[in-house]
């Protein structure tokens, strides 16, 4: 199945996931004008009636590169939506959506009928973010155009599954849009995605360490200083199982080796005060973070990505020319 318009116009095969807290329009821009599709959370915008701002400044700063740069235009944007109970902003955050025809939507945490034919009814793409397989099925019978499958590793909310059987798993079935999440934190990842089947990699801790995004100099550094032994998988802080940067922790006064178990009932995903101390105390990161040796500015990153994906794609040719296993 060809990709949809919207998804054609990025010039690389990447998607800066939504990244709570960090994400903002200034990051968005630099994603897209790099080259690849960036995102954010529409719950970053606060008070709500600041998402509309936001995406105005998308809006008019996308519009500004392509009139200077019409050979190398902008990649679309999208916005993330929490379709929890708990997001009281939805319907609010939709119609904002809907009036500047938001080209991607990225629905997470429940998949709805109606956001889908919402964001279609205005010539949106929706791609749903799925931890398993089953999940996967059921985003695309509520209407979804696309899979985000997220991984073991991934940085966040993230599942259990090997990046590689996941994506195996759902192309058995599904030949629409599909981005692997997962640990991906340089172009030989992203090249190992594409080859594994998947049209897009999913790139989120690794923007975190880069100049545009609204995160804390210490929280950027810990990235930079960090490896995948220092990631912690748990439920404590959302209800749902995350990797989180263990410093973060300790700085909170726990123990990251010796963490209790959720209280389920006290999920919080709808962007509130707890959710959002969550995220700001506590940093969300993925597995990956060992390829990230500096804070830099995105166009940089998104530079260093396109470079190694194109060293390891020669690297893969050489060794089959040679008749050697790639």
């Amino acid at each position: 199945m060809p990709l949809p318009l919207a998804l054609q116009r990025a010039r690389l095969p990447i998607i800066g996931a939504p990244l709570f807290i960090v994400s903002n329009p200034k990051l968005v821009i630099a994603q897209c004008t790099a080259g690849v599709i960036g995102s954010m959370p529409a719950l970053n915008a606060r008070p709500a009636s600041q998402l509309d701002e936001w995406l105005a400044e998308i809006t008019e700063g996308l519009a500004a590169w392509n009139r200077a740069h019409p050979d190398r235009p902008a990649a679309p944007y999208a916005i993330n939506q929490i379709v929890h109970k708990t997001n009281d902003r939805l319907e609010h955050d939709m119609e904002v959506c809907a009036r500047y025809k938001v080209p991607v939507v990225i629905t997470s945490l429940g998949a709805r009928v109606d956001i889908n034919e919402a964001v279609h009814g205005w010539g949106g793409v929706v791609l749903h973010d799925v931890i398993n397989n089953a999940y996967a099925h059921k985003a695309v019978e509520k209407g979804a155009d696309g899979l985000i499958l997220v991984a073991a590793g991934a940085g966040g909310h993230a599942g259990v599954k090997s990046p590689f059987a996941l994506l195996q798993e759902v192309r058995e079935w599904f030949d629409g849009p599909v981005a692997l999440s997962g640990a991906i934190g340089n172009g030989g990842a992203v090249l190992a995605a594409l080859a594994a089947g998947a049209d897009f990699a999913y790139i989120g801790s690794a923007f975190i360490a880069t100049n545009e995004a609204r995160a804390s100099d210490a929280y950027k550094q810990c990235i930079v200083d960090s490896t995948s032994d220092d990631i912690v998988y748990s439920s404590l802080f959302t209800g749902v199982h995350g990797n989180y940067l263990k410093p973060s922790i300790r700085n909170a006064g726990m123990d990251p080796d010796n963490l209790p178990e959720s209280d389920p009932s006290k999920m919080n995903f709808g962007g509130g005060e707890g959710a959002k101390k969550a995220w700001k105390d506590i940093w969300g990161c993925g597995q990956g973070i060992s390829a990230v040796k500096a804070v830099v500015p995105t166009h940089d990153f998104v530079a260093r990505l396109e470079r190694e994906m194109r060293a390891a794609d020669a690297r893969v040719q050489a060794r089959l020319h040679a008749g050697m296993p790639a």
